[in-house]
């Protein structure tokens, strides 16, 4: 999975993952809606809304944006129509499995550009369950590791429950069970670690390996899917190699 972190990196050094700062607010501020609506809008016990307020005050969004979204999820406010979160299934070029994570006001709309974009590329919208079964959920978190040592980290979330810890190229990953998300947050931030990735999240069960030309196709499609404003993320079985990662680079 470490390509996909690496991939990430890469768009993000590049500018192109939420080039537009009114499209990262829109989209920090649909995390938070539904964040507040599911577990209420105190951080301190919603730990999907910590997150989310973490995240948006990483990206300098506003503070009244902020408690407004929250005031919206869960009903104080009326402001802006109903938002809904749903999760699209799809296949891309050369077979490759989708997930593609949404919230919208209007489903129809964005049924439509996903469709409109999966045709395009050579892949198709699929029917519920048909894709979901290749992937699992699982709590993630993503970080560099800077000063903290590499053991005292696998140390502490292994104890947390995390069932794999991967450190590559100064940046540690760490994957565990959904129910282990708060103590693995909890061991984290006791031991003064701040993760740019906290998150439930999809992973492939199996991985697909393509051609360089294709995998870099498929990762276009990503990256327009991820550009849509309904769209919060795009989840694959497609396997990021070295050579795919390089030629990014250069690109």
């Amino acid at each position: 999975m470490s390509g996909h972190s690496h991939w990430a990196t890469i768009r993000r050094k590049k500018g192109a993952a939420d080039a537009k700062r009114g499209q990262l607010f829109t989209r920090l501020a649909r995390e938070i809606v539904i964040a507040a609506r599911e577990g209420g809008g105190d951080p301190e016990s919603n730990m999907r809304l910590a997150y989310a307020v973490e995240k948006a005050r990483a990206n300098n969004m506003p503070k009244d944006n902020i408690e407004r979204a929250i005031k919206r999820g869960t009903g104080e406010s009326k402001d802006g129509s109903e938002l809904v979160e749903i999760t699209y299934e799809g296949y891309g070029p050369h077979g490759i499995a989708m997930l593609i994570s949404c919230v919208t006001d209007n489903k129809n709309r964005t049924i439509s550009e996903i469709r409109h974009l999966l045709s395009r590329s050579g892949g198709t919208m699929s029917e519920a369950g048909s894709v979901a079964w290749q992937f699992k959920r699982v709590a993630y978190f993503a970080f560099p590791i800077g000063s903290h040592s590499e053991d005292k980290i696998f140390e502490l979330a292994v104890e947390a429950g995390a069932d794999d810890v991967t450190f590559d190229d100064g940046t540690c990953e760490i994957y565990g069970p959904v129910e282990s998300f708060k103590e693995i947050w909890d061991a984290l931030k006791a031991a003064s670690v701040a993760p740019e990735e906290a998150e439930l999240r999809f992973v492939a069960n199996n991985e697909t390996e393509l051609s360089t030309d294709q995998a870099i196709q498929v990762l276009r499609l990503i990256e327009s899917l991820e550009e849509l404003d309904d769209v919060q993320s795009v989840y694959s079985t497609l396997s990021i190699s070295d050579e795919v990662l390089a030629q990014l680079e250069e690109a």
